[in-house]
Parts: structure tokens; sequence; C-alpha cells
């Protein structure tokens, strides 16, 4: 059930990284049925609080999951048509664009609004709207979201792990935090009773809501506990094939055999999911062994040097591509300098946020 408050809505989608639009009443001109900075949070399929009902806010949800679809369009008043070409250089950077409501002026399309701009509106509450209230108001559109938000799904709980999570929390993502030791999630529980002999009591997954009762981290970071890792896999991956979206698939176990099979297991699952129609032209897209085109997403392991090249000459000799293989990060971080726990840390975060911005 969606959140009934605004302000509830809004920190549960930022938390879950769900797209949504926040509409705010940023002026008001005589009768209006919200007073000035009403807010309501819409997203593609619910919404939360009101502007009023009615036509407006009928209008309001239509044009939040336009701008969520990139389907809207701005338009630009001919009587202020000069004004509005010498801001076309700010509007096409992402600063705030107008569209006034008005059925009596005339208008001309003009570019597709961006939806990470901020987005104005106008609207008379009269016969258009079907509303008697007399006045007008505007409403401002600030989208959230659209990008898909920083995917990362993390094997291993060690040091590096852990001093990951401290900048991950800090950052606008969802984290799945996968080991098959139980003991090492126990400093997170939030109620020690949880546990016995430092062991969680319950194994099984429990629910979102669930996750923040028993544990100490923040809501976008999941730990997982599950002796098949690797079943973890194909639903993180699926998604980011279907979608084109960017995923980061992070391999630092305590185990290098089980490293092993998670890396070999990401290629094969991208390689297996992939449909040579779709995705020939994304940045993602490579040529794999069959000549086929394969959309895979990052996969990072960490390791030495060493056991960098005994995974990518293994791979090369059970028949992957020099293609596919020259895909995998290894070791993962940038070359910053420093191999504390915490050092290690920041030059992964480096690296993915890297890859995420300028991909």
């Amino acid at each position: 059930m969606p959140p009934t408050r605004w302000y509830d809505g809004l920190a549960q989608y930022q938390q879950q990284g769900v797209a949504h639009v926040l509409a705010t009443v940023i002026a008001v001109n005589g009768s209006a049925p919200r007073a000035l900075q009403a807010k309501m949070i819409v997203t593609v399929d619910s919404y939360c609080d009101t502007l009023g009902g009615g036509g407006l806010e009928h209008d309001v949800i239509m044009t939040a999951r336009q701008l969520l679809s990139g389907e809207i369009e701005a338009t630009v008043s001919k009587d202020v048509k000069e004004k509005h070409s010498r801001k076309d250089k700010d509007s096409q950077q992402g600063n705030t664009i107008n569209s006034d409501g008005d059925s009596d002026l005339e208008s001309k399309p003009a570019k597709a609004v961006r939806r990470d701009s901020v987005y104005t509106k106008h609207y008379p509450l009269g016969a258009k709207l079907a509303q008697c209230c007399g006045g007008s108001v505007t409403v401002m559109f600030e989208c959230f979201n659209v990008i898909p938000p920083l995917s990362i799904l993390v094997f291993g709980a060690g040091h590096v792990a852990a001093a990951l999570m401290t900048i991950l929390a800090e950052l606008p993502c969802q984290v799945d935090w996968v080991d098959s030791r139980p003991e090492m999630f126990a400093p997170y529980l939030l109620n020690k009773s949880d546990q016995i002999n430092g062991f969680p009591k319950a194994f099984g997954e429990p629910s979102a809501s669930e996750q923040s009762s028993l544990y100490q981290l923040p809501a976008h970071i999941r730990p997982h506990v599950s002796e098949e890792p690797v079943d973890f896999i194909r639903p993180f991956i699926e998604p980011f094939i279907e979608q084109g979206d960017q995923r980061f698939i992070l391999i630092m176990t305590h185990d290098h055999s089980l490293d092993f099979e998670l890396v070999r297991a990401a290629i094969d699952v991208s390689l297996a999911t992939n449909d040579a129609d779709i995705r020939r032209n994304t940045d993602n897209v490579i040529a794999d062994h069959d000549g086929l085109q394969v959309s895979m997403p990052y996969i990072g392991c960490i390791g030495s040097a060493t056991k960098a090249k005994r995974f990518k000459d293994r791979l090369t000799q059970r028949g992957y591509s020099e293609q596919v293989v020259d895909r995998l990060t290894m070791p993962i971080g940038l070359l910053i300098g420093g191999k504390e726990p915490m050092a290690v840390a920041v030059s992964i975060a480096a690296q993915i946020l890297q890859h995420y911005y300028q991909t």
C-alpha cells in the first residue's frame, strides 16, 4: 500500500530508488483548492497526498507521468517567444522550463523537456479543468530517480566489503550484499537477542520491512545470508539486459574458487539472456565468441594481478572469447595506492562512480 502523505512517499521512494515526481504549488492567484507549497508525489503507478483533486490533480498526475516516461513536450507562448529564445541555451542545460496552461495563448511546440529539469505549468482554474474556483495556480514538477539508480550486487562481507558499505551508505544507490556466513552480518544486528552464539537465529530471507528492523544498516543496503550466492546473479542481471541500465557486480569473497564460480556465472548469465537483435548499438555491447552482440554489466573481482591472470587464462581455456574476458574488471578499483581495507574500498567506490557517471 503506497504512503498517504507526500513526505512519507518522498522518503520511501528516495530510499527505494523508485522514479517519482514531487509536484508543488509555487504560486496561487485568487481562489484555489490548496494553499501555496501544497505538495504531492507521483510515480508511474501510484501517487500520495493531494493538490485538491478534480481536473487540476488529474492533469498534474498525467503531466508528472509524461515527464517520467519522457513523452511530454514543452510549449512556448508566442507572446514570450523572444524572451525564451534568449534562454534556449539555459533550458537545454537543465534549467527551469515553463509551460503556460492558458489555451487562449497561441503556442508552438518546443524541444522535449529534459526529465532531469525542473518543469513548471500554469493552471487557470476554469472551464478547461471543469473547475469553477476562478483563480489559478502554478505547479512545479521535480523529477527524481528518472535515471536508473546505481544498482550494486556485492558478494562477500569481509573487511573491504564492510569498509565499502560505509561509503555506499552515503550514496544514492541500491545494494544487495550477499555472504554464505551468517556470522559476518551479526555485528549489524540491532537486537543481539536475534542471534545465538553470534549467528542470526533465522536464515530465511527477511522482507524489506524486516530488514530495517533486523539490521543497523541503511534501508538501501540489503544483507542476504545464502548458501547459494550464485542464485542472486540471474535476477540481478536480467533487468539490466531488458532495460539497459547500469548494474555492478562486485566479487570479493573469502574463497578464490567461489570467486571464479561467481565470475563465470555472471558471464554465462549475460551470454544466455542476451538476444542478438537487441542492444546492438549501446555502449555496453560487445561481440561474444559466436560473433553475436552481448550486453554485459560491470563485473569486477578483487585480487592481485597474479590472481587476475590466472582467472582470465582459465576463462580463455574454457572457450570464452577475448572480448568477453576483457570485460572482466580485475583487479577492481582505481590505482590510487594503499592496501588498507578503507583505501581499497575508496578505490572501488571511485571506479564504480566513474563508470556510472561517464558511461
